[in-house]
This record gives structure tokens, sequence and C-alpha cells, in this order.
């Protein structure tokens, strides 16, 4: 009995853990389905229309390798966008481009756009234009660096612009800009579809998240780059896992490839998401990693 007894342990053991990992609703490996990347820059270091180190090839062979089927598109400048919209290649790649007005037609306009008239005229233009892919669905990402410039007055006119086209924003802004943008959209954040760019780059707490979820019905987390998401392994934390399971409907993925090293980690980037959206159940998995967005954006 004793050669039976030493099979029979291991074998118990790892049932045991396979139990474990159901009732936490664990998948047994990375998410393995599509990815709607909802935070990707081509900015002008990537690609300048004529020269650059990842051309639309390159770009679109990342999203292909990865899975990436759809992606909101924002630019420094918007040429960048129109250029993934256009390209024959986002075509041939079967990616849908999403595309967003970026209020940057260089870097200084990152610390004056709140306020500059200039801003909210290119804005209407390009909303105007157009792209091959079809009308512009939303503004950003932005930034406010000093919470209080969600007052300025071209913030104020783009929030209510926003509200009023039914345009998502994405938002790279501390929680106290959060309010200040609801606050100033006509439905005070009752409508306003807010992709908070990072759900607090700056560490902003769970509970303070919950709190705004709760609080705006269209806010939406997107989460790269938040501090705290994932603990050993690229596993997710156990409070991060509990709120997304809380919220399945709030949360989306994105690469911010805001610079050239972020192209270049496009795989591992993709992969960590993999690995992380493998400890949801598969539903949840889905949703967080593309049904939130398509839902958001109602594409079939």
């Amino acid at each position: 009995m004793r050669p039976l007894t030493r099979i029979a342990a291991p074998l118990l053991a790892a049932c045991a853990a396979l139990t474990l990992a159901s009732a936490h609703g664990q998948t047994t490996g990375p998410y393995s389905g599509p990815l709607f990347d909802t935070h990707l820059h081509y900015n002008q270091e990537a690609w300048d229309g004529t020269s650059g180190p990842f051309p639309p090839t390159e770009a679109l062979a990342r999203m292909q390798r990865n899975q990436v089927k759809a992606i909101i598109a924002n630019s420094r400048p918007n040429a960048g966008t129109q250029t993934l919209a256009a390209a024959r290649e986002t075509r041939a790649a079967g990616v849908t481009v999403v595309p967003f007005v970026r209020l940057y037609r260089n870097r200084d306009d990152y610390n004056n756009w709140f306020r500059d008239e200039t801003i909210h005229e290119m804005v209407l233009s390009e909303l105007a234009r157009g792209t091959a892919s079809g009308p512009y669905r939303g503004l950003g990402e932005f930034h406010l660096y000093e919470s209080a410039n969600a007052n300025g007055p071209v913030a104020k006119k783009l929030i209510a612009l926003a509200e009023e086209k039914k345009l998502a924003v994405l938002a790279h802004v501390d929680d106290v800009a959060v309010d200040l943008l609801m606050a100033n959209a006509p439905s005070k954040g009752r409508a306003l579809r807010l992709i908070w760019a990072h759900t607090g780059i700056g560490g902003t707490p769970v509970e303070r998240v919950q709190a705004m979820l709760e609080r705006y019905p269209l806010l939406m987390g997107e989460l790269s780059y938040r501090p705290g998401l994932t603990c050993e392994g690229g596993r997710l934390c156990p409070e991060w896992r509990a709120l997304i399971l809380k919220y399945p409907e709030r949360f989306m993925v994105g690469s911010d490839t805001w610079v050239n090293q972020r192209w270049s980690a496009y795989d591992e980037i993709m992969q960590g998401y993999r690995t992380w959206l493998g400890d949801l159940p598969p539903a949840v998995a889905q949703r967080v990693a593309w049904g939130n967005a398509t839902a958001l954006f109602d594409l079939r």
C-alpha cells in the first residue's frame, strides 16, 4: 500500500489545488481571446508619415500577433490616427480603429490646452472632418497636471461638447480632477462617458476608485500603468481582483504607446494583461479584455 499512498498523495494535492482555483473562479492559464487596446497612441516619433521606427506595417503586425482586434487610436498630432484609420494594412490585419481627437498638436499643448481656444477650434475642425474609419468617437487622451485646470474655459467647453455629442473622453487625471470634470458636464456626471486613463496613475486607493464607480454610472477604468494592480508573478492583487469582480463591466485594458519604448514592449505588455486576465472567471476576463469596450462603442 505504500507505493499507492505515495502516488495518491500528490494526486490529492493537485485535485485540491484545482478545486481551490475553481472556487475562486480562476482559469487554468492566460486569457487567450481577443483584446481591445483602449489606449493606443500613434505619435509622430513612431511614424511621421514618411519615416520612423514603427511604420503602419510594423505597428499593425504587433497588434495582429497579439490578437488585438480593435483600438482606440489617439495621436499627437491627429495625423497618426488618420493614417491608421486609412491604412490598407489596418484592414488586412482585421483591426477596427475607434478614432479619438487628441487635444495636442505638439508637446507644448500638454500644459495649455485647457485654456487655449485654438484647441477648441481644432477639435471642431477634426470632428467635422472625420476619418476613413468613420466619425470620431471621443476626445483625448488629455492630461491635467493640476486638478484645478479642469475648470479651464476650454476644458469646460470640451466636456460639455463631449456629453452633447455622446463622445467618450479619455482623461489622464487624478480623482479630484475627475470630480471637477464631471461637475462641469451638463448632467453633473450622470451621462458623461469618461474613460479614466490608468484608473488613477498616482495610486488612488481602491476604496476611492470604488466610490467613484458608484457615483458615476458611466465612468470606465483603463488599467495601463495602474500602481498596485498586480502582485507576485504578474497576478492580480487581491483587492483589485475583488474590485474587478464587483464591477466587471467597468474596466478595460490598453497599451499606452506614448513613447517608442512602449511599442518595442508591445508583446510583453499584452502578455502581461493575458496573465492576470487568466486570474478571472472566463466571462469576466472576456468583458475586461474585449466586451466592455465593444459595448461602449456599439461594435458588432
